[in-house]
């Protein structure tokens, strides 16, 4: 399936992406043990199709294997959370940078549009968030790279293990507000056409969210 819309095609597409969309969001717990028997009474498909589904769920870095154990969802731990971080940190800052020589004019007024409408949300003190796809404003600037391997690595690699930690952490309080606008900057930047003022804020910006995820993790763990 093509990351610019992920339609199912088929019952095997769409029991993994709903899968997926549990595990990410929680209603599968982190570090939970899969059962392919329990999982396809509860999607109402076969054993088989959740067998593909837990393997696709692997290639996302979602799902592990363990010796004895079985299939497992990942464990969100403070460990796991800073190496992504840092390989997530190269990778956008390095779309950013690109996006700003690649994206259309029309591509930047689109992604103007959807900050703008995530003002009110911002402003209101609700919490920040994007859903998958083409209304998350990385996603965007990912596709915007232009650049296959780069897209590749990221939206098929580790963009949804990204989203469980972004998602399941959440983002609260003055964080909302500074995010917000760390995103604006970086959106001006592609927009001014400056590739290195714009991975530098991309990469900023990743890092100040690598803390603030730090200091929620490091709290459920002390």
């Amino acid at each position: 399936m093509s990351p610019l819309s992920e339609k199912p095609v088929t019952a095997a597409d769409k029991t993994f992406i709903q899968l997926r969309q549990d595990i990410v969001e929680g209603q599968i717990a982190a570090g939970s043990k899969l059962s392919e028997t329990e999982l396809s009474t509860k999607y109402a498909v076969s054993r088989a199709i959740i067998r593909e589904a837990i393997n696709r769920l692997e290639s996302s870095h979602l799902v592990e294997r363990k010796a004895n154990v079985g299939a497992k969802v990942v464990a969100l731990t403070p460990e796991g959370l800073v190496q992504l971080y840092e390989v997530r940190e190269s990778l956008e800052g390095m779309a950013a940078r690109l996006a700003a020589d690649q994206m259309t004019d029309q591509e930047i007024t689109a992604l103007q549009d959807l900050l703008n409408s995530y003002g009110d949300t911002v402003k209101s003190g609700e919490t920040y968030y994007q859903e998958a796809g083409d209304v998350d404003f990385h996603y965007r600037i990912i596709l915007g790279s232009k650049n296959t391997h780069l897209i590749s690595l990221l939206i098929e690699g580790i963009y949804h293990l990204i989203r469980m930690y972004r998602v399941q952490l959440g983002m609260s309080g003055p964080r909302v507000t500074t995010a917000y606008d760390e995103h604006r900057h970086i959106m001006q930047a592609i927009a001014n056409r400056d590739a290195e003022l714009a991975e530098m804020l991309m990469r900023r910006h990743i890092s100040y969210t690598k803390q603030s995820l730090q200091k929620k993790l490091n709290g459920e763990f002390s």
